[in-house]
């Protein structure tokens, strides 16, 4: 099967989609069709660098969402246009995204400490 053709993907409720991003992921909602997500950030280069996080996830997985760019944030929206709904690779895409871009080094055990507590540094404002 090439990759114009549409796979025949199972396309999920709003009732499933909602019951999902409950479960699998809080922050996200269902919205007009789509499901999206809001990243405050502290600024331009912090916006700049969630869009190209999003920008690299969703071309090696092949699946695009529609970004809104703005000073302080960014607005991440998926649906798969091929299937006309929202598919299991929505919510993957979602949760990788989600995954990186929420990721705080300082709140693991490891070598890596994550951003100094100090406003010079801000990046993305957690939840």
């Amino acid at each position: 099967m090439s990759w114009r053709e549409n796979s025949e993907e199972k396309t999920y409720s709003d009732d499933e989609v909602t019951a999902r991003l409950e479960k699998e992921l809080p922050h996200w909602y269902l919205e007009n069709g789509w499901i999206r997500r809001k990243y405050k950030t502290s600024g331009w280069k912090s916006t700049l660098m969630v869009v190209n996080t999003v920008g690299h996830l969703s071309e090696a997985a092949f699946h695009h969402p529609d970004l809104t760019v703005s000073y302080a944030f960014v607005i991440v929206k998926l649906t798969n246009h091929a299937a006309k709904g929202i598919t299991d690779k929505d919510f993957e895409l979602a949760k990788m995204i989600e995954n990186v871009v929420m990721w705080q080094p300082g709140l693991e055990d490891s070598a890596l400490t994550g951003v100094p507590d100090d406003p010079r540094f801000k990046y993305i404002k957690y939840d």
